[in-house]
């Protein structure tokens, strides 16, 4: 196997507090030449500390990792969560609150695993199926259940906190729509079918919030709209 150049390669941090189990992660990811484990962690303590001392590409913990400060975490590196649970909401209060990608074991194999560490490394956000497709869901049963209120009420009294982003970056109803979306993990994809649009009007309303936000990709974008500092200067779109 031809080597990559450790300076090249994508610097990881595992965390994970079950030693079995960062084992076998350590394991899977050291076997491919684009990725280099910098350090590993066993609860969120030691991940910060890693993350801080290694400025790592990406750092891999596990969705329950004991003392994790997601949001604290996602300042100092690009977060993938990984994740045994199916839950929806889960998925969704990681991605809330940091997380830049959010991964289903047994849904990805170690090259489908590096695609999504370089995706999280340029500000994207990569989901498995299963985790587009429940949040997907939750998200069509949320505006199912929105949708049922008189749509003069929805138009004349919008949230608090949506009316006071939208006023503050000056984005449209449908701009802060979709800006939602984006910071739920939504894809285009998802998004354009989430609004009954074409991906290519979905791409133009993200290009106006965009400048809005005086944001160049996805994640700084939601940081800055969930009313927190952008995660990393590293994430490029």
């Amino acid at each position: 196997m031809t080597g990559i150049p450790a300076h090249e390669a994508l610097r990881i941090v595992v965390a994970d507090d079950d030693p079995a189990a960062r084992a076998r992660l350590t394991a899977l990811l050291s076997g491919h030449p684009g990725l280099r484990i910098v350090a590993e962690a066993s609860d969120g303590h030691e991940a910060q500390e890693a993350a801080r001392r290694h400025h790592p590409d990406a750092t891999v913990p596990d969705a329950r990792l004991p003392g994790m400060d997601l949001p604290q975490l996602a300042l100092s590196t690009p977060v993938l969560v990984l994740t045994y649970a199916d839950e929806p909401e889960a998925a969704r209060e990681a991605l809330r609150r940091g997380a830049h990608g959010y991964l289903l074991h047994g849904e990805f194999t170690a090259d489908e695993l590096v695609a999504a560490v370089r995706e999280v490394r340029r500000g994207r956000t990569p989901l498995t199926p299963s985790v587009a497709a429940m949040l997907a869901q939750a998200n069509a049963e949320r505006a199912v259940r929105a949708g049922s209120l008189p749509e003069l009420l929805s138009q004349v009294q919008p949230s608090v906190a949506q009316s006071s982003y939208r006023s503050r970056f000056r984005l449209s109803r449908r701009e802060a729509e979709i800006m939602d979306l984006i910071a739920s993990g939504m894809n285009n994809q998802q998004i354009a079918a989430t609004c009954f649009i074409t991906e290519k009007t979905v791409k133009n309303h993200i290009n106006r919030i965009f400048a809005k936000l005086h944001s160049t990709n996805r994640a700084e974008a939601a940081a800055k709209w969930r009313g927190g500092k952008p995660g990393s200067p590293s994430g490029r779109s």
